[in-house]
């Protein structure tokens, strides 16, 4: 491909600072990098705490664990969105309520959540797609109303806000993914941040494989044992190395990347009565994780992909329906009608967006997508 979907950006420091980890003779997780990440979080964003995970997957599972999710609970979650925002509650024996997106956004739509809760709910899983707020007032009225927690799978989402607030801090709990797609990046890798301070010791030892160890180094007890369920959950030094040196250049990543993003909004605005363009509510920011339209038909959206495709510009759709896997369809034998989350399985398409894309790059493709629509009958 002449334009590819995504670039992997490199600092420069990457291998510097792994060469630091291996230097210091510490290359397994929870150490000097590790700690370097988490302060960075904590001190830039006000999470209570903090831990590096080796993906927003295994963020996520320990979330489930920490909520003490079990067989017979109900949890929330969006249909329109990844495998893993289900998954992990799914794992713990959660039985998972589908809720639709906005009609104006890919995002769960906040007014139906409230219609979806029994008597056996126990959390409510929230995706900021496309790193855009859902209205996290509505979430948290409902659940402070309804006793239930609130989890914010802020993957897409770091360095944006919904009135003024970080995303992944205004939960009980946040998670976050530092996969190669996203705006920083360490291969693999993901966060928990914990807001709620009664989890925070917990999670401590869910994340150090059920052991208090976490607590020995403090000096907080004489010797470390098996204490709670865990898993290894942190990643290695190198990883956190690798990330550091990404959020070292977290406002110049963001700042080329809204830039990016301005491009595509204004080049493509004149086909807004043929594509729908993304909407950024007044309550949210714009971290330009992504750019997406929306077309207007499924095969109005192969043919967009397949156009550009032959043009050397490789763009892609996204999610598909959770509630329409065969997965889910095998476990459940309860059917759902979600319109919109389908209509954006159908017809979205995300255009290439990268750091290291160039101005001219943008202004080729959004020159090849106003023709396609121009030259549609």
């Amino acid at each position: 491909m002449k334009i590819p979907f995504n670039r992997p950006f490199l600092t420069g420091k990457e291998t510097k600072y792994i060469e630091d980890a291996i230097s210091l003779g510490k290359i397994s997780g929870n150490g000097v990098f590790t700690k370097k990440c988490q302060f960075f979080f904590e001190n830039r964003y006000g999470f209570k705490k903090t831990l590096l995970t080796t993906s927003c997957t295994d963020a996520l599972e320990m979330a489930a664990i920490l909520l003490n999710i079990e067989q017979g609970d109900e949890v929330i979650v969006p249909s329109y969105t990844f495998v893993s925002s289900a998954l992990a509650f799914a794992r713990q024996g959660a039985k998972i309520i589908f809720a639709d997106s906005r009609k104006d956004h890919p995002g769960i739509d906040e007014n139906t959540i409230e219609s979806l809760i029994t008597t056996r709910t126990k959390a409510i899983v929230v995706v900021h797609y496309a790193g855009i707020a859902c209205d996290m007032d509505i979430i948290l009225d409902v659940a402070k109303k309804n006793n239930i927690y609130v989890v914010e799978d802020a993957a897409q989402a770091i360095d944006s806000f919904y009135k003024g607030k970080p995303l992944g801090s205004i939960g009980d709990l946040g998670t976050f993914s530092f996969h190669e797609t996203k705006n920083v990046i360490s291969g693999e890798g993901g966060m928990l941040a914990i807001n709620n301070e009664k989890f925070i010791d917990r999670a401590e030892i869910i994340w150090e494989k059920g052991t208090n160890r976490s607590a020995f180094f403090k000096g907080e007890v004489d010797k470390y044992g098996w204490v709670d369920t865990g898993s290894s959950f942190l990643p290695s030094e190198t990883i956190a190395a690798f990330l550091f040196a990404q959020l070292e250049n977290l406002n110049a990543i963001q700042e080329k990347r809204i830039e990016n993003w301005k491009q595509y909004y204004e080049g493509l605005s004149i086909l807004k009565d043929k594509i729908r363009l993304p909407i950024i509510p007044f309550f949210a920011t714009n971290n330009a994780h992504m750019f997406y339209v929306v077309a207007r038909s499924e095969e109005e959206r192969n043919s967009l992909i397949k156009y550009l495709k032959n043009k050397g510009i490789h763009s892609v759709f996204h999610y598909l329906s959770l509630h329409k896997s065969p997965y889910y369809l095998k476990n459940n034998t309860e059917s759902y009608e979600l319109p919109r989350s389908d209509h954006y399985t159908d017809c979205l398409v995300r255009l290439p967006m990268f750091y290291e894309l160039k101005s001219s790059e943008i202004k080729t493709i959004i020159n090849e997508v106003v023709t396609f629509y121009e030259n549609r009958i």
